[in-house]
């Protein structure tokens, strides 16, 4: 596997994995949803495609206190953060080659350019408020 699946007893390491100056991509989906559990074998081709990257697989209902309040509209919801700055949160068509794209087109901006962009608009100041998997792991 070349992406993490977020449990009880691994929270501890996946939080210090998370910890440094690296992109995290997690998908928060639930086990029920039969997309999701489609969508799991195209997530494992992204982190395969991405390896420098951290992936990370997120049921919200098993981890429902990690994920807290956080409004999951719809499956997949795709979360890409840098460090701190939370480039992306959303739902996404479950196709492996638009999320590829995305995750290649936040990796392209340089620092400050994502710094720009996640303070941008209100919906980008939320995210990196309420959807900062670093954070809702240490809470």
């Amino acid at each position: 596997m070349h992406s993490l699946t977020l449990t009880t007893d691994n929270r501890a390491q996946i939080a210090a994995q998370l910890a440094g100056p690296r992109w995290i991509v997690a998908c928060l989906c639930a086990q029920w949803c039969g997309t999701c559990a489609t969508y799991r074998a195209t997530f494992e081709e992204l982190a395969a495609r991405h390896p420098d990257k951290l992936f990370v697989w997120v049921d919200i209902e098993d981890q429902a206190d990690v994920i807290g309040e956080l409004d999951i509209e719809n499956f997949p919801t795709l979360l890409i953060q840098q460090d701190d700055n939370v480039a992306f949160f959303g739902t996404v068509l479950p196709d492996g080659g638009l999320a590829h794209r995305m995750v290649q087109a936040q990796q392209a901006l340089s620092a400050e350019e994502l710094a720009a962009l996640s303070t941008s608009t209100p919906e980008r100041r939320s995210w990196q408020r309420d959807s900062n998997l670093r954070t809702m792991l240490a809470s």
